[in-house]
């Protein structure tokens, strides 16, 4: 096939995701905004329980990427009788992970006397992050639902309901917040059961959508169940470990560059966050090539296609390449306006801006490592991925980035702007040793393990 072809496929899978990720991030930014407007204290609750849960949840998420390979591959292979089982066993590995989530809600109260808090900022908190995480076996079978449908390259559904999340997600939060129709007003920690209640209402989305839609009767997903099976859980569980750990290091990673910034004064650090929330939002467009790639390179392999699958995944860098271009040009000429969206305080416009520069460079390295991170998840190669993210982020860039913004070993110290060239160069390290692997891969057939 050719690169065109591979192009229109890879597009027609990544599109979806796209709209999806973006939903995603809205509802984050719509409970920020409704819970600033009940109070500062509610928003900053609502903030710190947000960082506290999200690399748990993503942690659950990243074990559940290991379907969509799966399932593609056996789709592509035209095995779509061992679909069922597969998703089943899938399930049986992340529940109890979930439900050990679950279990650890009712000591956050004493976990979070031990951390020096404002007692209101600390109620709400815990209140927050309770909510999530009773959620926690909910949000479970609805990424499993959301990856089975996402491995048989139906993307779509996975769009639409992000979508009715959202509209569930907006007014939960303005009756919940506030407290309308006799509910009392629940502040910030509304934020976090209004959370809970659209996992719900998109887990039940996902299932009515997979129960009601005729492709999917052949595939007999909840009927009969099969027992677990420790070494299929196992084997799984394989797959999807480096890939939630990827995804961990690159989390903490931004987390803590926060806290070695915070000495330097609020000014920098709301700068470093001003370009670094817009860095996130424009890596949304690789990220979803990403995990479309995954989906197509599983399947071309299943379908024995191996130089195909190589096609595919050259047309889809290509594709993150060309993106980046656009989207770090509008980051170099649109700097100014893209700031000033965040911040009217002249200090902290004037230093975003220049860290946007060094943010247009962060988007092309950024956009070759997680499109190759993608096809390394199609070809079931994901303990390399693990041991590179790991030397390229936390060996390479953040040394280089504590070296150059808060020490004086290499030049005299320049803040927030040395953490971003430890940015730089770890996801060029990352970028280059991914590529590294995937030419090995090729090279050594390796991939049809």
């Amino acid at each position: 096939m050719s690169i065109k072809h591979e192009l229109k496929k890879v597009s027609s899978l990544a599109w979806p995701l796209l709209i999806a990720q973006v939903t995603q991030t809205l509802m984050g930014v719509s409970d920020t905004i409704m819970a600033g407007r009940y109070s500062a204290q509610d928003m900053a609750a609502v903030a710190i329980g947000y960082s506290i849960t999200l690399p748990v949840l993503f942690f659950i998420q990243g074990i559940i990427f290991a379907l969509p390979p799966i399932i593609s591959r056996l789709q592509g292979a035209k095995q779509d009788n061992k679909i069922a089982y597969e998703v089943q066993q899938t399930f049986w590995l992340v529940l109890p992970l979930s439900l050990l989530v679950f279990a650890f809600a009712p000591f956050l109260p004493v976990i979070f006397s031990y951390i020096e808090m404002e007692a209101g900022l600390r109620t709400i908190t815990v209140d927050y992050i309770t909510y999530l995480l009773w959620s926690a076996p909910v949000f479970a079978v609805y990424q499993v639902l959301r990856n089975f449908c996402e491995g048989l390259s139906d993307t779509r559904p996975t769009m639409l309901i992000m979508l009715l999340g959202l509209a569930v997600n907006i007014p939960a939060n303005y009756v919940l917040i506030y407290g309308k129709f006799g509910l009392p007003a629940m502040g910030g920690a509304g934020c976090g059961l209004a959370t809970a209640l659209v996992f719900f209402a998109m887990m039940i989305a996902t299932f009515v959508y997979i129960k009601k839609a005729k492709k999917y009767h052949s595939i007999s997903l909840f009927m009969p169940i099969s027992p677990p099976k420790l070494s299929k859980m196992w084997t799984i569980f394989r797959l999807g470990f480096p890939i939630a750990m990827t995804i961990l290091f690159e989390v903490t990673l931004f987390g803590v560059v926060a806290l070695l910034l915070s000495p330097l004064g609020s000014d920098i650090v709301a700068a470093h966050q001003i370009a670094l929330n817009f860095s996130s939002v424009m890596f949304m467009l690789p990220l979803s090539i990403g995990m479309a790639i995954s989906i197509r390179v599983g399947y071309l392999i299943g379908e024995n296609q191996l130089h195909t699958s190589h096609t595919a995944v050259k047309s889809a860098l290509l594709l993150g390449i060309s993106i980046s271009l656009c989207t770090a040009s509008i980051t170099v000429l649109a700097r100014f306006f893209i700031a000033g969206l965040y911040t009217t305080e002249q200090e902290v416009l004037l230093l975003a801006t220049n860290l946007m520069f060094l943010a247009a460079l962060f988007q092309f390295s950024d956009a070759i490592q997680v499109i190759s991170a993608g096809a390394l998840r199609g070809y079931k190669d994901t303990k390399a991925m693990l041991y590179i993210t790991f030397v390229a982020y936390w060996l390479i860039g953040l040394p280089i980035g504590y070296s150059l913004g808060r020490t004086d070993i290499l030049m005299p110290a320049i803040g927030a702007a040395g953490f971003w060239i430890g940015f730089i160069c770890g996801l060029t390290s990352a970028a280059i040793m991914l590529g590294i692997r995937l030419l090995y891969l090729w090279r050594s057939d390796k991939h049809l393990a």
